[in-house]
């Protein structure tokens, strides 16, 4: 049987410390002012308008990702009609953008929701500690400008921070690196100003950030060379959506957004469901497409012919080609080979083969970082990521009032973290309406099954996975990677679940009793 019901809200409990009642408290903290952070809080304040909340941002600015980096030709690989909120439609013609017009649209969503007055700069979270007896977090936090240590505390913990970590990127041990004596960039740290024009520039990698860098810089670059260990499944993609243009012109902004979000989604799952069911059959279609792309008797299945199936890791979009088009054009090649060291005049490959360069760009990957690295601690003890199981994609076991978003690995980021607030919202409304303060999902069957949180083969995700909670094998543990599912689970399933358990604390029953 359900609690008593309680129309009024509940106030935080009395304390017998006037320090401890100092200090600011908050019903919700959410941790980041990125894609994800923006879209958290415009839900918290159209769906809760009662609720208390600020968003804490370690860096000096908003837009996460898409303020951070600054290489070259910085651009989405999914499209915004998808990529983009579901509340906010996507006005410009590109749908395959660059990084500042999506910086710029997702400063407008945070400016016309009001969300800039909520936003705090230069706060970074160290640690967060969860009291039962108060049914509350008590937040570290440093002002990254001054060094000054504060602390907060609130009732839900929201991280919005994605999984990648900010200050630094993956770069492998290179041989012979102080060799080299021209500049040796990774693009999540491009310096201001980095002069390669008319030069000879060395890529090493094959993933997203490496397909972008080559055609922007070819442009200016004498010529640019992509080395990469292992090929890639690169797909060309139109930058420019005509059917999506051609909706919102005959429907209007709002309802033409709307459809051609729906159109992607669709396209999205079936290019997915596609490459799952018959891997053989798209990885020949993908080769097609690119032999038609490339010039004649090009070594298309050694530059281009992965050892996995299409989506055991993340396809490379190119817009309108044009990875493909410098490769035509003579400005940019690639070369499939291992790196034996670093020399003066550029690098040795294991074939014997030397790549003169002037400029190396070490486009090698990122590093992941759970949760912004907070330290998480459940009455005085420690959570180990690793032991928890995700609930539902976005809470953890055994650790109460804590959320997280994480989007798709497989489609656009955003499609999941937009469902992922609308339940959360729902759960902190359920809570209210009962007179709960306090939720925390515990598994059943504690022996089940468990696989990685972030099941595919990307080697970022390699090299972290035993830092990373895990996921079950059943709902409501299992995180799905499907739209459709997630709409079900997240947007029209019950808050109240079997695992979830809810409470209110002893000292907000008796103050307001």
């Amino acid at each position: 049987m359900d609690a008593p019901v309680h129309r009024h809200r509940l106030e935080p409990p009395v304390s017998t410390s006037s320090a401890r009642s100092a200090v600011e408290h908050l019903d919700v903290l959410v941790v980041g002012a990125g894609i994800s952070g923006i879209g958290a809080a415009r839900y918290l304040k159209t769906e809760l308008p009662s609720k208390s909340f600020a968003i804490l941002e370690a860096r000096q600015a908003s837009g996460g990702t898409w303020d951070l980096f600054r290489y070259p030709g910085i651009r989405s690989d999914s499209d915004l009609h998808t990529f983009g909120y579901e509340f906010k439609p996507w006005r410009d013609e590109q749908s395959i953008a660059d990084a500042p017009r999506i910086l710029e649209y997702l400063r407008q969503a945070a400016a016309e929701n009001g969300l800039d007055a909520h936003t705090r700069y230069h706060h970074k979270v160290l640690g967060a500690s969860w009291s039962t007896a108060e049914a509350r977090w008590t937040v570290e936090v440093e002002r990254t400008d001054t060094g000054e240590r504060t602390v907060l505390t609130c009732g839900w913990l929201f991280c919005a921070g994605g999984y990648y970590r900010y200050d630094e990127g993956f770069t492998p041990r290179f041989e012979g690196l102080d060799r080299f004596p021209g500049p040796v960039v990774h693009p999540q740290h491009w310096p201001e100003g980095l002069d390669y024009a008319g030069k000879r520039v060395v890529v090493i990698g094959s993933g997203a950030t490496a397909v972008t860098l080559v055609p922007a810089m070819a442009g200016t670059a004498g010529h640019v060379t992509m080395l990469q260990r292992t090929p890639t499944y690169v797909v060309p993609v139109p930058r420019a959506d005509l059917v999506a243009n051609a909706l919102k012109r005959y429907f209007g902004e709002r309802r033409g957004y709307a459809l051609s979000r729906r159109k992607n989604i669709l396209q999205q799952r079936l290019v997915w469901s596609l490459c799952q069911r018959f891997p053989k059959t798209a990885r020949r279609l993908i080769r097609w497409v690119n032999t038609r792309q490339l010039p004649t008797g090009y070594p298309v299945d050694l530059h281009f012919n992965p050892p996995y199936d299409p989506w055991d890791q993340r396809l490379c979009a190119v817009p309108d080609g044009d990875l493909f088009r410098v490769i035509r054009e003579g400005r940019a090649a690639v070369v499939t080979d291992r790196i034996a060291t670093f020399t003066e005049r550029g690098i040795l490959l294991e074939s014997g083969q030397e790549l003169e360069a002037d400029v190396i760009v070490t486009a090698t990957g990122l590093n992941v970082q759970a949760f912004g690295g907070v330290r998480l601690t459940v009455d005085g003890h420690e959570v180990r990521l690793p032991d928890t199981l995700s609930y539902k994609g976005m809470m953890l076991s055994g650790v109460p009032n804590f959320a997280f978003a994480i989007g798709y690995t497989n489609s656009s980021w955003t499609l999941k973290i937009g469902l992922l607030c609308e339940h959360f919202c729902r759960l902190l409304a359920h809570m209210d309406s009962h007179g709960y303060d306090t939720c925390r999902p515990e598994p059943s069957d504690p022996g089940m099954a468990t696989r990685p949180l972030l099941d595919f083969g990307a080697g970022y995700v390699r090299r972290a996975v035993d830092s990373l909670p895990r996921q079950g094998d059943r709902m409501p543990w299992l995180t799905s990677m499907d739209y459709r599912d997630d709409v079900k689970l997240l947007r029209s399933g019950s808050v109240a679940d079997p695992e979830l358990a809810f409470s209110r604390t002893a000292v907000r029953a008796e103050a307001t009793a």
